[in-house]
């Protein structure tokens, strides 16, 4: 409460002080740029005095109606929170000082009763009395007051439902637009990946056994073990081309996922991390494909980045779904510390729910353990 009657007449003494810049300065303020810009700092003061979030824009007009209104409300608050603090301070001051006025100057008790002050008697019970008084309106009354002022500030420069709106879809483009971009390149260097991936292996395989072949068939009348020799490694690389495509493939659409389904796939994950995995799995029904590929890689990359870099002994896995929203969580006991900017693995995963219009939370403090929570749209 102590803090609150401090703050609040920390603010109406402002309020006083503004007041008067805002009224010397209205032709000033009569330029957009400069209404904004003033208006937008007593909007955030307003809202650090009630504790509520200052969110929002208005127009121009607004702005000026707020200059008008903060002027014509807040000069007479600020004048009274001046007034009682300034005779608490006169009070606490001249009253016990007062045998060295002259008798005609002497300070009275609370100036509308013209009270003055002859001898100690009434210098220490009226001057008690009217710090008593004072006190007790700076202590409930101001507070009130400032927060009257910081409610009619907020509620004059609240935007109104269609600015508000209006905010939210620029805002709600723009975050669409970082995504897709960040899907675009995420598109592109998956291309390029793939096409290295088949470039180096899987054509460097084929052109083998191309030659292989063509050679066999040039020996096959004059040297029959030759072919055979030449046979037997064109065989031998036919099926290591066929698993390095299979390899490629795999990171486009994991097939895991179409024969035994995303819980299944997790199983398989799991039984393959050399860091024990516990999985609590919920009923999560028919998921869109796109859905389930990015919740696959998205765990998949997470207990690859356990294995690699947290020095964990256990990592507990929690997928749920709830309202159309696909949630999943992986905590490991780890030495935490992750970060963004210093591997590829966290940006993907970012990249990839963001496409989903999704959202990714990371808390890895330094000492673990480290929290991976996504939630993503699958209606």
């Amino acid at each position: 409460m102590r803090d609150r009657a401090f703050s609040g007449s920390v603010y109406l003494l402002g309020t006083l002080a503004t007041t008067v810049i805002t009224a010397l300065a209205l032709p000033v303020l009569l330029a957009p740029p400069a209404a904004r810009g003033w208006a937008d700092r007593h909007r955030q003061r307003a809202g650090r005095l009630l504790g509520v979030p200052a969110d929002g824009r208005p127009d121009g007009l607004r702005n000026l109606a707020w200059a008008l209104a903060h002027v014509a409300v807040g000069f007479p608050l600020g004048l009274a929170a001046l007034m009682c603090l300034g005779n608490i301070l006169v009070a606490a001051v001249a009253l016990p000082l007062w045998w060295a006025f002259p008798a005609d100057a002497r300070p009275t008790l609370f100036s509308f009763l013209d009270v003055h002050v002859g001898d100690w008697e009434t210098a220490l019970v009226g001057g008690s009395v009217q710090i008593a008084v004072l006190g007790a309106a700076a202590w409930w009354v101001l507070p009130t007051l400032a927060r009257l002022h910081a409610r009619v500030c907020l509620a004059v420069l609240a935007p109104s439902a269609r600015e508000r709106l209006t905010e939210r879809l620029t805002e709600r483009v723009d975050v669409l637009t970082r995504s897709r971009v960040g899907v675009v390149d995420a598109h592109g260097a998956e291309l390029q990946r793939i096409e290295r991936d088949l470039h180096d292996g899987t054509q460097a395989r084929l052109v083998a056994i191309a030659m292989q072949l063509g050679m066999a068939r040039e020996s096959l009348a004059d040297d029959p073990d030759t072919v055979a020799t030449l046979l037997a490694q064109a065989h031998e690389t036919a099926e290591e081309a066929m698993v390095e495509l299979r390899a490629v493939l795999q990171t486009i659409y994991p097939p895991i996922l179409a024969d035994r389904g995303l819980d299944g796939a997790l199983t398989a994950l799991a039984a393959r991390s050399s860091v024990p995995v516990h999985i609590e799995l919920a009923d999560l029904g028919a998921l869109p494909a796109t859905v389930e590929a990015v919740a696959y890689y998205v765990i998949a990359e997470a207990l690859t980045n356990v294995t690699k870099h947290a020095a964990a002994t256990r990592v507990a896995l929690r997928i749920e779904r709830a309202d159309d929203v696909l949630s999943i969580e992986v905590i490991d006991d780890g030495r935490g510390g992750a970060d963004e900017a210093r591997g590829t693995g966290i940006a993907g995963i970012c990249r990839r729910v963001a496409a989903l219009d999704g959202a990714v939370r990371l808390d890895s403090p330094p000492g673990g353990p480290t929290a991976l929570a996504v939630q993503m749209p699958c209606a």
